[in-house]
């Protein structure tokens, strides 16, 4: 069972199915939200229990982002049109067991950094 919080701890998720695509996001509204990059994993959205209110908000015409209304977090991404749906990899609680599979939107990360390692790189 892997586990997860917000940082006030208002908010909680779990899943026991294993999570799929490890990815880091470098697009700008992840950058935006997150502070910079934004480490996620995804599940089916039936598989994901998430406890406490999320506040959704349309971030595109394609997919929505779920945060904590109190501390801010940012936990989840969910496509409109996909029954996935994708979880903040820093807020599960102790190790994940997961390994990185890919970069993503790499063509938008900020100047500020380098992607230092061999995992694949997408536009």
């Amino acid at each position: 069972m892997l586990k997860g919080t917000c940082l006030c701890k208002d908010i909680s998720f779990e899943t026991s199915a294993k999570p799929q695509g490890p990815s880091m996001c470098h697009c700008g509204q992840c950058r935006k939200q997150s502070g910079g990059v934004w480490s996620s994993a995804f599940v089916n959205e039936s598989d994901l229990t998430i406890s406490g209110e999320v506040r959704w908000f349309d971030s595109s015409e394609t997919a929505k982002r779920g945060s904590c209304p109190r501390c801010g977090s940012f936990l989840f991404w969910k496509a409109h049109d996909e029954d996935t749906i994708s979880f903040a990899l820093g807020a599960v609680d102790g190790p994940t067991g997961l390994t990185l599979s890919k970069h993503i939107f790499v063509a938008e990360k900020g100047d500020y950094y380098d992607i230092a390692d061999d995992v694949p790189q997408k536009d």
